[in-house]
């Protein structure tokens, strides 16, 4: 598939070489394509890399998430699935900028004709693309209001380690809150751990 990741920051890098590896098609969408030259992708503005793709992943810093979709425009999103890996958080980390809802909400509400699924937001990037290096097993989640946008996301996390038994679709879109709201228990585990490279696994109630 032909995949426009927005930002050039670790996040982004990482996709796309996990993206890349898996036999896609990967372009980086910048404000300033002509300062980014030295990633090992091509990059792009954001508007020719939402011209070019088929799905897009928003890996932009979640404070200014939506003002830079908005400077693309509502119609070249239209129809494209929407990957929003992003989490608005202040600059020490303490504080969320949409406590009460989430930033997959905002996006949607903003673009409601482009489906928007939520992912991939309760790790670093190490572990994204990655998950078998982990110590054992864990679980991806998946947030949407479109059935197919998630089947596809699904087979996108694929490509990048995560099998089937390792994804969890929470339902709705509303359901990224608790996705982007783990950020704070993130930073707390990491500081525990003295690493960021690590993730969550739902272990069930035994079967009787």
């Amino acid at each position: 598939m032909r995949i426009g990741l927005l930002g050039t920051g670790n996040v982004a890098r990482a996709l796309a070489r996990g993206w890349s590896a898996a036999g896609h098609d990967v372009l980086l969408g910048s404000r300033r394509p002509k300062e980014r030259t030295d990633l090992g992708f091509p990059v792009e503005g954001l508007a020719e890399t939402a011209a070019h793709a088929e799905v897009l992943v928003n890996a932009t810093p979640g404070t200014v998430s939506v003002d830079l979709l908005r400077s693309i425009g509502a119609p070249a999103l239209a129809g494209t699935l929407l990957i929003d890996v992003g989490v608005g958080l202040s600059d020490d980390f303490t504080e969320l900028s949409h406590p009460n809802d989430s930033l997959a909400e905002r996006i949607q509400e903003s673009f409601p004709r482009t489906p928007v699924v939520k992912t991939l937001c309760t790790m670093d990037s190490t572990a994204m693309i990655a998950p078998g290096d982990l110590e054992g097993p864990s679980t991806v989640f998946l947030s949407g209001n479109d059935t197919e946008a998630k089947r596809t996301t699904g087979r996108l996390l694929t490509d990048l380690g995560w099998p089937p038994s390792s994804q969890l679709d929470i339902g709705g879109l509303t359901t990224a809150r608790g996705q982007e709201h783990f950020a704070l228990l993130f930073m707390g585990i990491a500081n525990g751990l003295g690493s960021h490279t690590f993730n969550i696994n739902v272990v069930p109630r035994a079967s009787a």
